[in-house]
């Protein structure tokens, strides 16, 4: 693909972007001429709680429209025919009163029981706005709390129910919402306590209201069941579980087929007509025990548990039968679907700056049930290419560098550890994981790096909020083989440096530990904080052999294992986001990114793949990935002439990486159509600012070393919008960048979109001077090869940035 290519491909989605913003000129175009649309709805009269709330009991169809939605609607959907947008909000007379109706009785409910509530319509260029004025009246408050419960331990229960969390108090404004709120709660608290035949309708509540006193007083009335002189309490019995096959659709004719019935134990009774698990995979999972009293929230807590085994397509409520005698026990029966076993998933990731283009293609083999015990199998292999413009000094055109990922990962659902510790338990799921992933990274003219990987992981809940993952042992094997031309090329120039990062070999054990918070909330519009920290520390073990062993050193005074010096060195790393709800689809994220490698001991150097980078699609977005940094190093400090054009190309996505890194994001995310093509179309606005830097100075990177009172000017600005798909079972992303301030100029020039944003799409003395100061080479045409400035970023992506 040619540049300028990506460059009208740039041009033609912007191009879109602004078509479905200029469509907005009329927003009444296909009104008949008795016709109005309604645009606004105000509400007067009433307090600015209620008030915003009343909103919502308008009728459906007398909602404003989404003007973005509404022009989908009359752009795609031709007479009604297709379902894309929505319809306009025309104006209906009967709905207007439906709605002043709804809105009585809301604030009524509220405890203004006298409250009148009258609409008024104001029409002008067909746009119509509802006005709905309320006349509240005095605010009427519960006076008198009382109850009639025959049964006394029901009675006893609510006591001291009422006194804990009850909304309805003395004192308080009446508010049948509340006493809603009241019946709801109290009937789990039935539920949780053994009272399986409890019903909403036993419970009612009674008010008398002294109109020129405004007060409400309230009577519960909690009856037993028809002929009986209390509520029943229940117990757990047997209980049996049946899996199906995969398949099963309800009436499937293997059921007639006979199948052994496992006795587990005394409670357990298990058929398993897919022959694929063994008993312990379910009943580990099963949190309600014969002899326990009945308890919804066990049974919530199991069949949550048995989904999160991520096993099973479909595992609905149990279902209980009484026994005949007078005992009150329960028989419990839980029918399960299983997912299929095998399934296989293929991602893909696209990235467009500057004529470079390149791509990141997954593909996720998964077995499901390994072992009849649960255990999830999973093989990925990952491929991603990114192509030169042309500005390649090895391969004008061609590859620039290529990685290339396999990897194993079996998780056991609980832990295997001599240790007892993270039982199944109400919290989540804990698993052990064994993994081994190998990579080859290669850029051609330079280096092929292959290094191994193999570790052990628990991880394992605290509460519904909090979890672990403890990975204690993680063993490591690089190997760095650099190109005979430029190892030769890059020592002759002082390079020794890079030369030890990228072309040594490493053998080290470590240790990890992640600890997060709230990851369970992110899919939600709740207020919430998300914190992730994790340390990585490694080395230190085969330090305290070698030196027990007095192993052989090498040529460097390092210490050797196995004939191979191993690193050691402490990396730690903060992913800490503010979730803010704005209402409905609407929410704002600040996110800060900090991370720190220190290398110590028997290394002076991290490894290389140890090292932070900044850019790609989830971090500095208007930056390819490693082409920021560190701080304010500019790879134009190599030189001009040919040795420098040929270095500079060498080393290109390598010699920008930092042992320190910090990153903050803002992004407002909103809703722009309900329905576009199947889809929920979703918009963004973003700010991205940070930058690597190196730990210390370094003769290889001019200015790219940390400094406090330098942070400001070496810290990289993008700003962005950016479109997501959603349907549903996962996100599709594109996001356009731009480059706001980059640090790698001096003063003003870093303020590269507001000095220089006329060569947005075109090329003038800026782009020039910067391919020129960035040369790689001389064409055969005489031209200069070398990065031109990319001041937009496209990326394409699956799932949200954070």
């Amino acid at each position: 693909m040619k540049a300028y290519k990506l460059y009208n491909f740039r041009l033609t989605i912007l191009s879109i972007l602004l078509v479905f913003i200029a469509v907005g000129c009329s927003i009444t175009r296909r009104l008949k001429p008795n016709e109005a649309l309604v645009r606004k709805i105000t509400i007067k009269g009433m307090d600015k709680e209620f008030a915003e709330a009343a909103v919502n009991y308008v009728d459906k169809q007398q909602q404003p429209n989404n003007i973005l939605n509404l022009q989908f609607y009359y752009l795609f959907s031709k007479n009604g025919k297709k379902n894309i947008g929505e319809p306009p909000a025309i104006l209906d007379s009967s709905l207007v009163e439906y709605s002043r109706y709804q809105i009585e009785r809301f604030i009524q409910s509220k405890g203004y029981l006298k409250a009148k509530v009258t609409d008024t319509v104001v029409i002008k260029n067909k746009k119509a706005e509802l006005v709905f004025t309320a006349v509240q009246g005095p605010m009427f408050r519960f006076r008198k709390l009382d109850d009639s419960i025959a049964d006394k331990k029901v009675s006893n229960l609510y006591q001291t129910y009422r006194r804990k969390l009850s909304h309805v108090q003395p004192g308080g404004r009446f508010d049948t919402d509340s006493l809603a709120a009241d019946r709801d709660a109290f009937f789990q608290v039935m539920k949780r306590n053994g009272y399986y035949d409890f019903n909403r309708l036993y419970m009612n509540f009674n008010y008398d209201t002294t109109y020129n006193s405004s007060v409400a007083d309230i009577k519960t009335i909690i009856d037993n069941p028809p002929n009986k002189t209390q509520h029943p309490v229940y117990t757990i019995n047997n209980t049996l579980i049946t899996i199906q096959k995969s398949n099963y659709n309800g009436n499937n004719a293997y059921l007639k087929q006979p199948v052994d019935t496992i006795q587990v134990d005394s409670q357990f009774r298990f058929v398993d007509y897919s022959g694929l698990f063994k008993p312990h995979v379910v009943t580990d999972y099963i949190f309600q025990k014969k002899g326990e009293i009945y308890d919804v929230d066990r049974q919530t807590l199991t069949t949550s548990r048995l989904s999160e085994l991520n096993v099973f397509r479909n595992v609905p409520n149990p279902t209980y039968i009484k026994l005949a005698d007078s005992t009150n026990r329960l028989d419990t029966k839980i029918d399960i679907v299983p997912l299929k076993q095998m399934s296989d998933r293929v991602e893909g990731e696209f990235l467009f700056s500057g004529g470079r283009y390149g791509y990141n293609l997954g593909n996720t083999f998964t077995n499901r049930n390994i072992f009849k015990q649960a255990a999830i199998l999973q093989v990925k292999f990952n491929a991603s290419v990114l192509y030169d413009n042309g500005t390649s000094s090895i391969d004008p055109g061609g590859v620039e560098n290529q990685e290339f990922k396999i990897g194993a990962s079996l998780a056991y659902p609980r832990i295997i550890s001599p240790f007892n510790f993270a039982k199944p338990g109400k919290y989540g799921v804990p698993h052990t994981t064994f993994s081994t992933n190998y990579s080859l990274f290669f850029q051609k003219g330079l280096v092929e790096r292959k290094s191994f990987i193999t570790s052990v992981t628990y991880d394992f809940y605290e509460t519904a909020n909090k979890s672990h993952s403890v990975t204690p042992i993680s063993i490591e094997y690089s190997k760095g083989t650099i190109d005979p031309d430029a190892y030769r090329q890059l020592l002759s120039n002082g390079r020794y440096s890079y030369v030890y990062l990228i072309g040594r070999t490493v053998f080290t054990t470590g240790s990890q530990y992640t600890y997060q918070v709230n990851a369970n909330q992110l899919n939600t519009y709740k207020n919430f904080t998300y914190f992730r920290g994790s340390l990585d520390v490694g080395g230190n073990v085969l330090s305290g052999i070698s030196r027990a062993l007095n192993t052989a050193k090498d040529s460097l005074g390092q210490r050797t294992i196995f004939g191979y010096a191993f690193a050691q060195y402490t990396k730690a790393e903060i992913d800490f986001r503010v979730y803010h709800s704005l209402g409905g689809e609407r929410q704002f994220i600040f996110r800060i990114n900090p991370g720190i490698g220190i290398p110590y001991g028997n290394s002076n150097q991290l490894i290389f793949e140890k090292n932070f980078y900044a850019g790609g699609a989830n971090d500095m977005r208007a930056w390819l990935p490693r082409t920021l940094g560190p701080g304010e190093f500019n790879r134009a400090s190599y030189g001009v002439g040919a040795t420098a054009d040929t270095i500079r190309g060498r080393l290109k996505y390598l010699d920008q990486f930092g042992e320190i890194k910090l990153v903050a994001n803002a992004e407002y995310r909103y809703k722009i159509a309900n329905n576009f093509f199947g889809s929920v179309l979703k918009g963004a606005v973003f700010m991205d600012a940070g930058n690597v830097w190196r730990l210390h100075k370094q003769i290889e990177n001019p200015g790219g070393e940390f400094k406090f009172g330098n942070l400001w000017q070496s810290t990289a600005i993008g700003i962005g919008t950016g479109l997501r798909f959603d349907l549903g079972f996962f996100v599709f992303r594109l996001d356009a960048a731009f480059k706001f301030k980059d640090p790698q100029f001096n003063g003003a020039e870093q303020w590269v979109l507001i000095r220089h944003g006329d060569e947005l799409f075109k090329t003038g003395d800026f782009k020039r001077a910067f391919q020129k100061a960035n040369s790689t080479g001389i064409n055969p045409d005489g031209s200069i090869r070398g990065d031109t400035y990319g001041f937009m970023q496209l990326n394409f992506g699956i799932g949200l940035p954070f």
